[in-house]
């Protein structure tokens, strides 16, 4: 459990916005494009992206490069080839439509196909007669008729009446979707109530409302209005909507308005669940999947000392430590963002062990801790003792065959040290940073730090950290050389 905390807390506010932006996008391809060729292509080429990973994973080499070849092609064949569905997507008429808008899909039922073109031949004076066949069998009332089998559209009934075509004056058996045959004969009405009007097209129209329980649909050529035939009466249409209701009711169309929206509003959750956990994948595969490791040493800082003591000694006053990530995070890490704290706040006097885990470290976002090396820091406290210590001059080479040193002063020639009392005890002397004799040609004096020999201990306050060291050098007497370094 604790791995998967320590999995989300290198998770960056960067990588959550990085995350719901790309779902975003991905989301907004499938609302503008779907349904189109375009779509399914770039689902081919996501299948693609996704086994080419899998195929770097396994180190195949070859299957790996030819896959991302191929998705490159992918990619250019589909700006090339369905540059047109791409440009009519493109062409949003404002920028809320094309970032946030839901595009509704204009569907025209069969039913409404019919109405429109009805009216429309009314309204160019065309006539027409259209037979919709109820439960009755229609054959041993209809003549003639040529199979059609075509599906209803609206240019296809405007082309079967249009005038030029032979088969105009016949009437044309639709059901469903599909109009069956055309040009058929329908018996005409005997009866003496019809208005002196209507004539040969509107007595057929009844004529076969009378015998079966079809619906008939005539259109009138000279007076462009529309009349509907059934249970053996006609009347008059007006509007487009009454003859819709009426064909629905005729047919038994039963809306689906509600079960497609909800299906709708399913399909769009799906697809923005599935945008989210693709990009989730494909920040997983970059982030986390190409990780790199890298070996860090970072000082160790020591937290809420109590006054009363103080750090004599550390086994260690820095730490190494092996971190992974993905190489981009790995190579903007800054020093000042790594840092390594031991709370000293439940210490006592002596040696304290402390193990070092994620606790005790800071990290950037992103950056997931793999080692700490050493793991265990000892730490001692107490109180400090100061003792005074005399001072040796460190020399370092040799001085020209010629001279030798002669004498040599101290100034001061002691220093106060504070520290733990089990080091001090341990030390006789301080000694002062290197000199160099090949550096000296004449006597002089030189200001020399103090070098400790323990990182615990300190310069007490008060005494200095510098000395001056005075010396005097002469001209060697012996023509041979003797040794040029005495050394105080």
């Amino acid at each position: 459990m604790s791995n998967y905390f320590s999995f989300f807390s290198t998770i960056r506010w960067q990588d959550i916005v990085d995350i719901i932006l790309n779902s975003y996008i991905l989301f907004r391809f499938y609302i503008l494009f779907r349904g189109t060729n375009v779509f399914r292509v770039l689902i081919v080429i996501a299948f693609l992206w996704f086994f080419q990973r899998i195929a770097f994973s396994l180190e195949l080499i070859i299957t790996s490069w030819a896959i991302q070849g191929i998705t490159a092609v992918a990619a250019l064949i589909i700006i090339v080839v369905f540059r047109n569905e791409i440009r009519t997507v493109l062409q949003a008429k404002n920028i809320k439509s094309f970032l946030w808008g839901f595009p509704q899909k204009i569907s025209t039922t069969p039913v409404e196909k019919i109405s429109q073109s009805v009216f429309e031949l009314a309204h160019k004076h065309i006539g027409a007669l259209l037979v919709f066949p109820g439960k009755d069998d229609l054959e041993e009332y209809i003549k003639g008729g040529l199979p059609w089998r075509g599906i209803i559209s609206k240019e296809m009934i405007m082309s079967i009446f249009w005038n030029g075509n032979p088969v105009h004056d016949g009437a044309a058996i639709i059901s469903k979707d599909r109009v069956l045959e055309v040009s058929c004969i329908l018996p005409l009405s005997h009866s003496n109530n019809l208005p002196s009007h209507y004539g040969t097209r509107h007595r057929a129209a009844l004529g076969l409302a009378e015998s079966t329980d079809a619906m008939v649909v005539a259109v009138s050529e000279e007076r462009g209005t529309v009349s509907v035939a059934k249970d053996s009466k006609i009347h008059r249409i007006n509007r487009k909507e009454n003859l819709e209701d009426m064909l629905k009711e005729h047919m038994g169309v039963v809306p689906k308005v509600d079960n497609d929206n909800r299906k709708e509003k399913l399909a769009i959750s799906f697809a923005a669940i599935v945008s989210f956990l693709f990009i989730i994948g494909v920040w997983f595969s970059f982030s986390r999947g190409l990780e790199t490791l890298i070996n860090l040493e970072v000082p160790v800082e020591y937290m809420n000392r109590n006054s009363e003591v103080q750090i004599l000694d550390t086994s260690v006053n820095s730490v190494i430590l092996n971190l992974g990530g993905s190489d981009s995070l790995i190579k903007s890490i800054r020093p000042e963002q790594l840092k390594v704290r031991i709370d000293l706040a439940n210490s006592v006097a002596g040696k304290n062990s402390f193990l070092l885990t994620d606790k005790n470290v800071s990290l950037p976002p992103g950056i997931m801790l793999k080692r700490v090396n050493p793991s265990v820091v000892e730490v001692t406290l107490g109180a400090p003792v100061i003792k005074e210590l005399p001072v040796k001059v460190v020399w370092a080479g040799k001085l020209p065959n010629d001279l030798i040193l002669d004498k040599v002063k101290i100034i001061p020639n002691k220093v106060r040290v504070i520290g733990s009392g089990h080091i001090l005890d341990g030390i006789k002397t301080v000694n002062t940073d290197e000199i160099y004799l090949e550096n000296i040609y004449d006597s002089g004096a030189i200001a020399v730090k103090i070098a400790l020999s323990s990182p615990s201990l300190k310069i007490a306050p008060g005494s200095v950290d510098t000395v001056t060291v005075v010396y005097a050098v002469k001209r060697n007497s012996t023509p041979t050389g003797e040794e040029g370094l005495r050394k105080k």
